[in-house]
């Protein structure tokens, strides 16, 4: 059977569609290449995705969102693969009905997320480019002291970090903090037993009760919309520190924006946003202690490298008969 293997796997066309966030040049698409007819999109507008995908068995995504309407203008389609974990931008009710196949990419992300969640932690704590700038300047240059600092230096250890969600992601931004000296704390859906140790499981209220610094890595859903609004922020510890490198729309940026403002939040390290490039005149911009990387948590070669290597098995695995990494099943 692997003669007909092979010429299945040379005959389904394979289109990506925005391949360009993935890998810019810097990586291949070599095994992805060695599964069909492979065409790739750096960039897709939505006018273009039907045209582009029309004769598509195999669709790859990232960001380009792939609604019902589209579903229901591409009768070939078989499999979508959604470069990333988060699978929000394909309608998998549609695709389910329609007999389509989604896959994502699970864990691929754990460790480069994790090093950017305390990248954003370190920032607001010890201000490493603010000093390094500032001497550029020539402000140590000209200063009468060996040392000064301008801005609060804060140690850590002792602190207490609340985590919303306990996926792969949270574990290991838990199990980096306790290696920090710190005191963890989960909003998490897990069983107290199953937790691994060292940290303890509380109420989203006693999360925001106890927080010095609170990192958000849970998923989108319903639920946890805007979970972080003018309400619960006046429940959080005057001056603690908020970190997000789930989804932008997990807090309200306005209501951020203004407790940034008035004190109540002491500072925002994020790398997500709600639109995703932003508006210039997203009110968080205008915050000196808002600190915002452009969705690069991800971004680590290394887990690029892993993404395109997933995203080649999930596709072999389909191809095969027995698709792994399904969100719709």
């Amino acid at each position: 059977g692997l003669k007909i293997k092979n010429k299945i796997i040379k005959d389904m066309k394979i289109v990506e569609l925005d391949g360009y966030a993935a890998n810019p040049g810097d990586l291949s698409w070599e095994t992805i290449q060695a599964l069909g007819e492979f065409k790739l999109y750096d960039r897709t507008a939505p006018k273009d995705i039907v045209n582009r995908a029309k004769d598509a068995e195999i669709i790859l995504v990232n960001k380009v969102n792939i609604t019902k309407e589209i579903i229901e203008q591409l009768p070939k389609l078989k499999y979508i693969g959604v470069l990333a974990t988060g699978y929000n931008v394909v309608d998998i009710d549609a695709a389910k009905a329609h007999g389509i196949v989604v896959t994502n990419i699970p864990a691929y992300s754990t460790d480069s997320v994790a090093q950017m969640t305390f990248a954003h932690i370190l920032n607001l704590t010890n201000r490493v480019e603010h000093y390094a700038q500032l001497n550029r300047e020539g402000k140590w240059s000209r200063n009468p002291d060996f040392c000064y600092w301008d801005t609060p230096l804060l140690e850590i250890s002792g602190k207490t970090l609340g985590i919303v969600g306990l996926g792969n992601i949270g574990c290991k931004v838990a199990k980096i903090a306790r290696d920090f000296g710190m005191d963890v704390f989960a909003f998490t859906s897990k069983n107290s037993a199953d937790l691994p140790e060292g940290i303890q499981k509380t109420t989203l209220e006693g999360l925001f009760a106890v927080s010095d610094i609170l990192s958000l890595h849970c998923p989108l859903t319903a639920d946890t919309f805007e979970m972080i609004n003018k309400a619960t922020l006046n429940k959080m510890k005057k001056g603690a520190l908020l970190i997000n490198t789930g989804r932008g729309q997990l807090i309200n940026e306005a209501d951020v924006a203004e407790a940034l403002e008035n004190g109540q939040l002491g500072g925002y390290g994020a790398d997500v946003m709600c639109a995703e490039p932003p508006s210039d005149d997203n009110p968080l911009f205008a915050q000196p202690n808002a600190f915002i990387t452009p969705h690069i948590a991800w971004a680590t070669k290394e887990a690029r490298a892993r993404l395109l290597a997933i995203c080649a098995d999930n596709i072999k695995a389909f191809i095969e008969g027995h698709p792994q990494n399904v969100v719709n099943p």
